[in-house]
Order: C-alpha cells, then structure tokens, then sequence
C-alpha cells in the first residue's frame, strides 16, 4: 500500500471528526478523508445542543460554538394548535455547518489528524488490514460518510425504509422579531411532519421543513411550500437544499470485521427533532476510541460502549415515536409540557440529548389526554 494508517475516518462531518480527535487522543495514526474541501456547506438544521458541545469540550475542542449567541428558550407548537414555550435546561447555539464542521476539521488537523479530499468507494477487509480503494491500508476504518453511507452499503446494510427516513429543505430567511427561541412547528396535515425556525444570531435564521417518507417521492415544490405554511413568511429563504434524515427507529449492526459505522452512517438521528450532532460527535468519539484500542475487536467494543452510553435512551426514543404516531398524543404532551416544567424538560432532554421517559411524565401527558380540547388545540374554557 502506499498509505498506511492505525485509523482511517472516511467522512469529515461532526461524526468523522470526533472519531477522529478521539483515536488521536490514544495516540494513533489517523487519516481523515472526504470528498470536499473545507469549508463547506451541508444541508442540516445548524441547531447545535449543549449536550454535543460538553462531548466535543471533553475531546478537547471547547469553543466549537464560539461567537455565536445561545438560543435560551424552545416554542413547540403541537399539530392541533397548542403551544408550549419554556427556558431550555441548557442553552443551544445555531451555527452555520459550514463553520461549525470546519472547526472540527482544524481541531482534528491541530491534533495530527492528516486530512486529505478523497472520494471513497470501497473498502475491502483482508486479514489484520482494510484496504480503503485499492491504495489505503489502515488497521481499522470508522465511515462516517453520511446518510447515503457507501461503506454502510459495502458492508450488505440497505438504507432505513419507509416511516424510518425523512426528507427535509433547508435554506436562510431573516430571523422572527422578539427574543431569540427555537421554534418547531409540527403539523397536523401529513404527520409526522414540522418546520423550524432557529436563529443564527445575524439576524438570519435556518429555516426549513421535513416529513417522514411513507414509500411516495415528495418534489421540492411540495416541501417549499409546506415550509411557507407553517411558517410564514419564508416563502423567499434563500440557499434551499434537501437532504434525508435516517432516523434512530431503525437502525443498522454498529460495524462489522474491523469497519464501524457512526452518526448518520448509522442512522443516529432524532425522531421527534431530527437532532443529529449530538448522536454523531458522541457516536464519533466512541467510535474512534474503539477503533484505536483494539482495532480487532472494536466492533464489539463499540456496540458495548453505544449501549451503555445511548441504548436506554434509543429504546426510549422508539417508544415514545410510536406513541407519536397518534396526533393527540403529541398535542397532549405539549399541554403537559405547558402546565408542568419537569414534564417540559424531560421532553428537551429526550428530543435534544440522551435523554428518557418516565412514569411521572407519561401520567402527566395521559391525563392531558382527558383535558377538553377546543378548536386551536388548546383546552377548552
């Protein structure tokens, strides 16, 4: 081979870049591979949780939000009408990913991470060695390469199917009047389905529209126009783009051999907020300490970690989507979150970190459920 490495990361996005700073913490060789040059953009949300920055501080990159002002409060608007804004547990920061994935890669590069444009194909596993295209031999390889994962696929992994992938456009329009809040729209038409509004800071805001797939092809006139519906005025944002989401209800094995799969790869995202970053630096970080390890047996290694760190949650996760299938459940629990701030936390913590349910809170959203709702979805005088 011609290059030879400890760990090869294929995918520079938050996932591959933790993986990557994490493996260089242990000492190892790493090459960290992507098909663009940096910066770049990438469709997404931009919404960056607290819990995504305590993970990338402890990997010693502490200022990856720095110079953006903190977004303190959450709006939720459920699919009848009702609504429910509270402080959030922890502030969150709306950064651009073309500077927020940027930082990661020059943290990654400062810590002898080698970085090179690369589109990759394939990866072979022979022996002790994965040759990445022919050319590349590394003792492991971690493919954050993103929802179309081609490493996923190499390794026999379909993409999620329907009810398990959604598809969202985002673009920039000028950020709402008033104090600076997250906001999500769900929608009662074509549910699951929201918009959201999060401001940058500069006086613009990401702005966009999902719904999850059931099988039909959505257009791209279809998803701009459910954006403009829920949130008017953004009929002109500008700089559209789509991308898939593959949520966590469904997800592929972690790795096989001496090949893992991290954050979007393996289909680590939110399934009530399409939250990705979190999963992806955290899944990252795990990933790439594996890898350096114990490259023969890091696949194992991983799924022990993945579980301990995020598998109550992700069954939780689960759950609670499949009670959100019904509309009134959603709607109740924005009453309950409403009248009750713990029952509003617990929600934050489930939609934007790693967050559980619990039996206080599914009693509270049951007995919304007994509440009179009027006409806006709120309760009735």
């Amino acid at each position: 081979m011609s290059d030879e490495y400890d760990l090869v990361v294929v995918g520079a996005g938050p996932a591959g870049s933790s993986a990557a700073l994490a493996a260089r913490r242990l000492g190892v060789s790493v090459l960290l591979l992507d098909r663009a040059d940096f910066p770049r953009d990438k469709p997404c949300g931009d919404g960056i949780a607290p819990h995504a920055l305590a993970v990338l501080a402890g990997l010693g990159v502490p200022d990856a939000a720095a110079g953006y002002a903190p977004v303190p409060t959450l709006r939720l608007i459920g699919p009848g009408g009702g609504e429910v804004a509270r402080a959030l547990p922890r502030p969150a920061y709306t950064v651009p990913r073309r500077v927020f994935d940027a930082r990661l890669v020059v943290a990654a590069t400062a810590a002898g991470v080698v970085l090179r444009r690369h589109t990759v194909r394939r990866a072979e596993q022979r022996g002790d060695r994965v040759v990445v295209d022919g050319v590349i031999s590394a003792r492991a390889v971690v493919a954050a390469d993103g929802a179309g994962s081609v490493l996923r696929r190499g390794l026999g992994e379909a993409v999620n199917p329907p009810r398990h992938l959604a598809l969202a456009m985002r673009g920039y329009a000028p950020a709402r009047p008033g104090p600076p809040e997250q906001l999500i729209v769900t929608s009662g038409r074509r549910w699951p389905a929201y918009a959201w509004s999060f401001p940058i800071g500069d006086g613009r805001a990401n702005v966009g529209y999902g719904e999850v797939l059931r099988g039909e092809p959505l257009t791209r006139t279809h998803l701009i126009e459910r954006m403009a519906e829920l949130l008017p005025g953004t009929a002109d944002a500008g700089d559209l783009r789509a991308h898939h989401l593959p949520l966590s209800t469904h997800r592929p094995v972690p790795g096989r051999g001496r090949i893992l799969l991290a954050g979007d790869a393996l289909s680590l995202i939110n399934p009530f907020t399409g939250e990705g970053i979190f999963y992806a630096v955290l899944s990252g970080s795990l990933a790439g300490a594996a890898a350096a390890a114990d490259p023969a047996r890091a696949v194992p290694g991983y799924a022990r970690a993945l579980r301990r760190q995020l598998g109550t949650h992700l069954r939780h996760s689960s759950f609670a989507a499949r009670l959100a299938r019904r509309r009134q459940i959603v709607d109740a629990a924005v009453r309950a979150a409403a009248g009750d701030g713990e029952v509003f936390t617990t929600i934050a913590e489930l939609g934007l970190g790693a967050g559980r349910l619990d039996l206080r809170t599914l009693g509270r959203i049951g007995a919304s459920l007994r509440v009179p709702v009027g006409a806006a979805g709120r309760p009735a005088e």
